[in-house]
């Protein structure tokens, strides 16, 4: 099954343009380590069908080993329906292996998605990522 063409969501419609553009089906990942078992993995660009695939095998190996992941959703521009599935699936791994699990939300483009649905009361939100590394529990 194909999902889409990179060449289709090209401007200029140069391969190149296509292997670089926002809409590449890339976010950017940075992970750096707040502690003794806490990792804030910090998530910039759009998350949508194409790049949650890419979310969901970076967030989930983490919350495997019972770890603390607080996911800093600050430089996302574009929540969609396929990042709010691996949310939620993050969080449900998180539970049955024992880690706590915290999303940062500041933008409205994730905001918004996460009120609209409701799944800001599934999973513990936070407005900033020190509030998070600051929580005693999570929900």
């Amino acid at each position: 099954m194909t999902v889409q063409d990179p060449d289709v969501v090209a401007t200029s419609g140069a391969e190149s343009a296509a292997a670089t553009g926002p809409r590449a089906g890339q976010i950017g990942i940075a992970v750096r380590g707040a502690g003794e078992g806490v990792v804030v993995v910090a998530v910039s660009g759009e998350i949508d069908m194409l790049t949650a695939p890419q979310l969901r095998a970076d967030v989930l190996p983490r919350l495997d080993a019972g770890d603390t992941v607080v996911l800093d959703l600050s430089g996302v521009s574009f929540l969609g329906s396929a990042g709010l599935a691996v949310l939620v699936e993050a969080s449900q791994h998180g539970k049955r292996r024992g880690s706590a699990f915290r999303v940062v939300a500041v933008e409205r483009a994730v905001i918004r998605p996460l009120a609209a649905t409701g799944l800001g009361e599934v999973f513990s939100v936070f407005e900033s990522v020190d509030r998070a590394l600051g929580a005693d529990e999570p929900r």
